[in-house]
């Protein structure tokens, strides 16, 4: 099944909706005109992958940076030099963004991209043979494009509905609630042309059960975005889920499992993912971020060996074959976040890298630098600063200000004790089974089940009527049963889901919707966060925006 882009992409390039540039008057010289191509399911998937390879090719890129990296849980430092990008990272740690953010840009262009891909994608359709083959792919794409207004409605608010493939009319800015109705229409029209079944064949693609998922997202988070709490409709499409019993949590044993390079259809909380192929572009590349960059080769990162013999010394100037092909390793948690991880008897605590790091064999990470490499700020003289330091290596918390003599209060240094600060997300592997390039087979799974688990909870917490005999306590112990071994909880308040939510969904691209919904996004945290305007809930409109679409409106305090 890591192939799976591989064939639904197969037949794009044979397709007219291959790209997004939209030149009309190009002859077309080909047999497979809308008449008589597609007709099968199968062709309409092929034809249809340009729709996935948008939504492939940054989630887990510009977008997955917007959600975490505006939050406590990732902060991507710089390092004297390093990542400094345009302050572009620290700008989203520190809620001090504008509209020409180039992350903010970026995410704008991702989902208007896979908006205007699918309305391309749908016009070409409509000429296509009726059937039933029709009504699930036309469907599966509305769905699509209904995630994808989710996305912009979530992050942007106000945004307008574009829905016609070829208008030279830009689309007039819809309200939020406008948009907000629109997604929920759209998709309780699909649900009954979509797939029910679970399986190979439907994995990666829209099914039921991720359309009652977009549903249950909105209406867990509608008084934001409209002011009107749905918390018993949240609760009527968990339940949808719920009955279909197609998903189950997996055990403790298998938790850390779903997010390696193996993962895949088997995965039995995943309701939707996204396939990552190591040797197709548009990829997920999390180890390269998280992994400390002296760990590349204690977790075989992109191709890296320990050498011929036990124990090695990491950095070492030769080493009988020992290679480390360094990560970048710039993306840490801040303490405030993995405080949160206050169960011993967690499994979710070993997706974190934290102090002292050992081999397989359990002997201690040993790595050889010079006195002024591991200490740029080594008192001793330069002959001195030359001399060989080996030392145990150990990733230590992130402060909350760096040390003094740095080039800026977000600098962290640029010697071996800046690099081993933070505490290191491991949860998405590295590809052991990669020694190409960097990229991972690393399924990314946009839904599970013990997201919708958990977001019933919270509905009845926050005042939807339990169903089937369900408690928002004994919800949220059938999670913790298969998360630690650890007494069940004896009670639950909206703290408890909070806390709860950060150990399980770390990392997957969900703690920007959560802090803003649980009114923690302006809290105080990490490098230097101290900004507390309620106004970036939303992000800006960006300038390219405005280039394409001189009907929009910014949205306030921009």
């Amino acid at each position: 099944m890591k192939k799976i882009y591989l064939a639904i992409a197969s037949l794009v390039g044979v397709a007219v909706i291959a790209s997004s540039c939209h030149k009309t008057d190009v002859n077309v010289n080909t047999q497979l005109t809308p008449d008589v191509f597609p007709q099968t399911p199968a062709q309409y998937t092929a034809a249809s992958g340009a729709v996935y390879i948008a939504l492939r090719n940054d989630y887990t890129g510009a977008y997955f940076f917007s959600q975490s990296q505006t939050t406590d849980e990732n902060l991507l430092a710089i390092f004297r030099s390093d990542w400094v990008d345009g302050n572009r990272y620290m700008e989203l740690h520190r809620h001090t963004w504008t509209k020409d953010n180039a992350g903010v840009n970026a995410i704008w262009y991702f989902m208007t991209n896979m908006i205007g891909i699918t309305n391309q994608t749908l016009s070409i359709f409509k000429s296509a043979p009726a059937g039933a083959a029709k009504n699930t792919s036309v469907a599966e794409l509305k769905t699509m494009r209904a995630f994808a207004y989710f996305m912009m409605v979530d992050n942007f608010g106000n945004v307008p509905l574009d829905t016609l493939y070829g208008s030279k009319d830009p689309a007039p800015q819809a309200t939020r609630t406008q948009v907000f109705n629109f997604v929920e229409s759209e998709l309780k029209n699909a649900i009954p042309y979509l797939k029910p079944d679970v399986s190979g064949a439907t994995y990666g693609l829209p099914t039921k059960w991720l359309a009652y998922s977009i549903l249950a997202k909105m209406y867990l988070n509608a008084a934001v975005y409209t002011g009107t709490p749905r918390y018993d409709d949240c609760i009527a499409a968990c339940d949808q889920i719920i009955n279909s019993k197609n998903y189950s949590i997996e055990s403790m044993a298998n938790y850390l499992q779903m997010f390696y390079p193996t993962n895949g259809p088997s995965m039995k909380e995943f309701i939707f993912a996204i396939p990552y192929d190591a040797s197709v572009s548009g990829n997920l590349i999390f180890a390269r971020y998280n992994l400390n960059r002296n760990l590349g080769i204690r977790y075989l990162y992109s191709g890296s060996t320990p050498g011929g013999f036990t124990n090695p010394v990491m950095n070492q100037a030769s080493g009988n074959g020992l290679v480390n092909n360094r990560p970048s390793g710039p993306s840490m948690t801040t303490s405030e976040y993995y405080a949160y991880f206050d169960d011993p008897n967690d499994i979710r605590n070993k997706q974190w890298l934290t102090g002292q790091q050992y081999w397989q064999d359990g002997s201690p990470i040993m790595v050889s630098t010079t006195k002024a490499g591991y200490d740029q700020f080594f008192k001793g003289t330069a002959d001195e600063g030359k001399q060989t330091y080996v030392y145990p290596l150990v990733l230590t918390p992130l402060p909350f200000r760096p040390r003094t003599g740095t080039n800026s209060d977000y600098d962290l240094g640029g010697d071996e004790i800046a690099w081993n600060t933070g505490y290191r997300n491991n949860k998405f592997l590295a590809d052991y089974t990669n020694t190409i390039n960097r990229n991972q087979n690393n399924d990314f799974p946009v839904f599970r089940y013990s997201d919708i688990v958990l977001m019933k909870a919270e509905a009845i917490l926050r005042g939807g009527a339990p169903t089937l005999g369900a408690t928002a306590l004994s919800l949220v112990n059938q999670i913790k049963a298969n998360r630690t071994t650890s007494p069940a909880l004896t009670s639950i308040n909206l703290d408890g889901i909070y806390s709860e939510r950060v150990k399980e969904f770390a990392f997957e691209g969900w703690h920007r919707n959560d802090m803003i919904r649980f009114g923690k996004y302006e809290n105080t945290y990490g490098l230097g966060k101290t900004n507390a305007d309620t106004y970036r809930r939303l992000f800006p409109i960006p300038s390219s925006g405005f280039q394409t679409n001189p009907k929009l409106v910014q949205n306030p305090g921009y």
